[in-house]
């Protein structure tokens, strides 16, 4: 928990992942550029006091990972989001054994979220259903630019994919988390295009898509999708450092989301190992939206509070003390926030 100036925010950490990118675990050439581009982004969008070394940097490990977030980082329980990367990593990108073994043994703070590729056909049916049984599954993190054999790249609405999703309603995981960001060398750009979570969310209204990343660089697109589609939500990963780096950008980012998402479906997230909660989490308190973006309402403390944690731990069910809470926004479902009130005035006129 974090607490300033009187106020206590409830921080869960909606998108966290331990990693081995160790040479040892790359399987080839792509390996190293992949973590490569990670520390670029890490190098490139940090303070200075922020600053990991590239050793450290490849591998973190449990005893870390738990200091940096819930020592340091204020953080009261975190969501793994892994990536599996199996064509560039020998034992995988994102460490399975590992982030179960940290998450049975620390059941108050941290929740498990595996991942499944549809392009594994029956088999990869049969693996998601023994996967959600064995964790315990409320979610999944896909990555449809991910390789396969040939295939660089799927989507959300392709058949084979509809099919897993339709195990997700069967096994009860419900919140679909997928990376529709930046892209991460060698990954293709347009595999991580936002149009199909449209099509997937309009015929899957039970399940929630929280899109990671909020779809940068193509944050447009996605507040025309998320408006519409009340299923939709925007995660902060990779958005968040840019408070430090290009602050009017940041408040561009977050005033458009607040605009046509709304404050109850924004999730705040360090994306760990790629930055740590601490500084993010004490700049995000901070963080005013810049004067000269006057379209911009100033963001409210209660706004702060659904977005540091709550919107996350009301989808994942995380119980938070009730001193912490804060009534749900009074907005509509979809469409831009305060359209319905601007109709209003208009009608009264």
């Amino acid at each position: 928990m974090y607490t300033k100036d009187g106020t206590s925010y409830f921080i869960v950490d909606a998108h966290v992942a331990l990693w081995d990118a160790r040479p040892e675990n790359q399987r080839n050439i792509h390996g190293k550029q992949f973590i490569d581009c990670f520390y670029d982004y890490h190098r490139n969008l940090s303070p200075d006091s922020e600053l990991w070394t590239y050793e450290e940097y490849l591998y973190q490990g449990g005893e870390r990972f738990m200091k940096d977030l819930f020592e340091d980082g204020y953080v009261d329980h975190a969501i793994f989001q892994p990536a599996r990367l199996g064509e560039f990593y020998v034992d995988g990108f994102g460490q399975t054994e590992e982030a179960w073994a940290l998450t049975q043994a620390n059941p108050g703070k941290l929740t498990y979220n595996h991942n499944f590729d549809p392009r594994n056909g029956e088999a990869g049916l049969d693996q998601l259903r023994a996967d959600a049984e064995r964790f315990g599954l409320k979610g999944v993190k896909l990555y449809t630019a991910e390789w396969h054999g040939d295939s660089r790249g799927y989507k959300l609405d392709d058949d084979w994919t509809r099919r897993y999703l339709e195990v997700c309603r069967e096994v009860g995981i419900r919140n679909i988390h997928v990376h529709k960001g930046p892209t991460i060398r060698p990954l293709d750009r347009d595999a991580f295009d936002v149009a199909d979570v449209d099509h997937i969310a309009t015929d899957f209204t039970d399940l929630n898509f929280v899109v990671e990343h909020c779809g940068l660089p193509r944050l447009e697109d996605f507040c025309w999708i998320a408006t519409q589609e009340p299923n939709v939500h925007a995660g902060l990963a990779v958005a968040m450092p840019f408070m430090f780096t290009r602050p009017k950008y940041f408040g561009q980012i977050l005033g458009e989301l607040l605009y046509w998402v709304g404050e109850d479906r924004i999730q705040f997230s360090s994306d760990y190992a790629l930055w740590t909660p601490r500084w993010l989490v004490e700049s995000f308190v901070d963080f005013e939206i810049p004067a000269e973006l006057t379209e911009y309402p100033a963001l409210t403390e209660n706004q702060k509070r659904k977005i540091l944690g709550l919107n996350a731990a009301a989808m994942y069910d995380i119980e938070v003390p009730a001193h912490l809470r804060v009534a749900d926004a009074e907005e509509t479902a979809t469409g831009p926030r305060g359209a319905d009130r601007v109709a209003d005035d208009l009608v009264g006129a």
